[in-house]
């Protein structure tokens, strides 16, 4: 398996990322997360339409929590375009988090039974098992066109270059 030393930091710290490092114009790895309902969801089950897949440590924390309500206010101005955030936090707690914040427009799915979207996105932080923040934007196909490994966990990605290369794709 890949690890990238020092691919992100954690407040200032070096990370050593698992997986590979996607790029733009690469086939997405296929995944197999849990939905709140406890279900398995893949790659296969949201194939058909634009996604915009977000990355986050935990829910439970203030930028995870301000990336994903962000996400969520956008939504509705993305027609076509289903917004994902993956995190390893459980699903339950998750739905708690979503009902809590009101967040009904980004589905949020759950890497916590093996880790297996962490390593194939190559988001999956060695040092503290949980996934790095990060945004791909997928197409139709599947295709990933753009990706954001965000430098420092601690910080927000590039909103304004994600939403754009999603409502370009969701246009076209």
């Amino acid at each position: 398996m890949v690890e990238r030393k020092g691919a992100v930091t954690l407040r200032g710290n070096p990370m050593t990322l698992v997986g590979p490092e996607l790029k733009a114009g690469e086939k997405a790895p296929d995944f197999k997360l849990v939905g709140n309902d406890m279900k398995p969801v893949t790659l296969a089950d949201t194939a058909g339409k634009v996604r915009i897949i977000a990355s986050v440590p935990s829910l439970d924390t203030p930028v995870c929590d301000a990336e994903t309500r962000r996400f969520n206010e956008e939504a509705g101005h993305l027609p076509g375009v289903e917004i994902l955030t993956v995190s390893v936090d459980l699903p339950m707690a998750q739905s708690r988090w979503c009902g809590a914040a009101g967040v009904k427009s980004v589905r949020t799915l759950s890497d916590y039974r093996d880790r297996a979207f962490g390593t194939a996105y190559g988001v999956l932080i060695q040092e503290i098992l949980l996934d790095a923040r990060a945004v791909f934007v997928l197409d139709k196909d599947n295709t990933v066109r753009y990706v954001e490994y965000v430098k420092e966990v601690a910080e927000h990605p590039n909103y304004t270059a994600a939403l754009e290369a999603a409502k370009k794709l969701a246009s076209s």
